[in-house]
């Protein structure tokens, strides 16, 4: 099953005036909703099938093929510091709910505890980081809109993303 999201938000031109909204894709990860950027989500998708990368770090889960590309799949739960609940069986099978994105035209797929709504929240109410924040969150926030029963923390796609990789000399 996957879920396309080919009507992107509109990316403001050149001295336009930003929007007075932001809408994000939600997600959780235990208890805690967390929102991405809905620009830089692609599409919504069960992942079934990895192919391990030896010597990859932690936080990555493997390879996946999706529609024919080579897709990186990341654990945002052990990218937040957190033990995964799931593990995958030792032939790369399991089902677990992703999120793509991409980057520099390379394509990862976000392994979430759950995919929920898309949400439109007013620009000013969008906050800094909070600087009690768990340092392993804050490094890969954004900012947080405070919402009426919740904290909704919105994810830095591009720091997410940046998972360094030692190279052997």
């Amino acid at each position: 099953m996957s879920y396309r999201f080919a009507g992107k938000a509109p990316r403001p031109s050149a001295g336009a005036a930003p929007a007075a909204s932001l809408d994000y894709v939600t997600v959780m990860i235990g208890e805690q909703m967390l929102g991405l950027p809905i620009e830089r989500v692609n599409d919504v998708f069960i992942a079934t099938r990895f192919t391990p990368v030896p010597r990859a770090p932690r936080d990555i889960v493997g390879l996946l093929n999706l529609r024919g590309r080579v897709v990186t799949a990341i654990c945002l739960r052990k990218r937040l510091g957190l033990d995964p609940i799931v593990e995958c069986q030792p032939d790369g099978r399991c089902e677990l709910v992703s999120v793509g994105v991409e980057d520099a035209g390379e394509p990862y797929a976000l392994i979430v505890d759950a995919v929920g709504e898309v949400t439109r929240l007013d620009r000013s109410t969008f906050e800094a980081v909070p600087v009690n924040l768990d340092p392993n969150w804050a490094t890969l926030a954004s900012g947080v809109h405070r919402l009426e029963d919740r904290l909704l923390v919105i994810l830095d796609v591009d720091a997410v993303l940046s998972i360094d990789i030692p190279v052997a000399a």
